[in-house]
């Protein structure tokens, strides 16, 4: 990724087609491709099926100096009204298999839900806490997802990338620096391509009463129904609560948060964490909103409650 508050050139259709092959798209609505379903177009739009695709399309837009942004599943993205003013690239490489015993090879196009459902039915343990995270394999490790004390980069191997630059490499999980809800990609920039798992054998039918118990407990506090990125602050560092954290959603709703609303976006009722676009909401709505949020707990607990969803365009 790149500064996405930079200015696209004026580039001949012709011209950018030419440059990047006939898939290009323009003037793409971002707005269904996100789970807030808010946001308006992007100028320019690529899919990348292949991370020669993706290394090509990177290599063109600093070349040509357009500004680009690479999404994924696009469950933890709130994209500006405006849209974005420059080349997205949507990650969509596919593909998951086994690599051994205990070892899965994922694209980092496949949704989070698969790489689980996949580990379960091959009697494989150590994902499911992820059963039910919105979201691309790519996604959750640049993030380092995690839920019910679980962390994705806890069990990532190897993995293949694609740099600022537009070069490729591959890497080990140290190089990432996992920590709680980030890694060092989101210095580097790099983009995942693809993902190497290590798993443990374990009983399917056990793995699967797990999953659905996970998930279980997500229907009870999480949207069914309406838009949301599910929690949109990161929990606090604290190794006298569960899991070492203490939830936001905690502090959120002993602030008050949960009779917010602006426009379109409300404060789910059942989290206070989460914010749902109730139909009509805009992306500046929920900005607001979320800052208003914000405003409740910094001035009861002194706390400056720190985004998971990224911002994309100007606000």
């Amino acid at each position: 990724m790149v500064d996405n508050s930079a200015v696209s050139p004026n580039l001949p259709a012709s011209e950018m087609t030419a440059a990047f092959g006939p898939e290009l798209e323009f003037d793409r609505p971002l707005a269904p491709l996100t789970s807030y379903q808010t946001g308006g177009p992007a100028r320019y739009f690529l899919a990348a099926h292949s991370a020669e695709k993706l290394l090509e399309a990177v290599a063109t837009a600093r070349r040509l100096s357009i500004p680009y942004f690479l999404i994924g599943g696009g469950s933890n993205l709130l994209v500006s009204d405006q849209g974005f003013d420059g080349l997205i690239i949507k990650v969509d490489i596919r593909g998951i298999h086994l690599t051994g015993e205990t070892g899965i090879d994922c694209g980092a196009g496949e949704d989070l839900m698969a790489l689980v459902d996949f580990a379960t039915q091959n009697g494989l343990t150590g994902i499911e806490f992820a059963a039910g995270i919105w979201g691309s394999v790519g996604g959750a490790i640049y993030g380092n997802a995690g839920a019910f004390g679980g962390e994705i980069g806890s069990v990532v191997t190897e993995l293949s990338l694609v740099g600022r630059d537009g070069t490729a490499k591959t890497v080990g999980p140290d190089y990432c620096k996992f920590a709680y809800r980030d890694s060092y990609l989101k210095q580097t920039r790099e983009v995942v391509t693809r993902a190497v798992f290590k798993l443990e054998k374990g009983d399917r039918d056990s793995i699967d009463q797990r999953v659905k118990e996970i998930l279980h407990v997500r229907d009870a506090k999480h949207p069914n129904t309406g838009k949301s990125a599910g929690c949109f602050f990161k929990n606090i560092p604290d190794p006298t609560q569960p899991y070492g954290k203490l939830p936001a959603g905690k502090l959120l709703e002993e602030s008050g948060a949960k009779q917010l609303q602006v426009g379109g976006a409300k404060v789910f009722e059942k989290h206070a964490n989460i914010i749902v676009n109730t139909g009509n909401a805009t992306s500046h709505d929920i900005r607001l909103l979320a800052n208003l949020m914000k405003q409740r707990v910094r001035e009861k607990f002194n706390v400056e409650l720190e985004e998971e969803v990224i911002q994309v365009g100007s606000f």
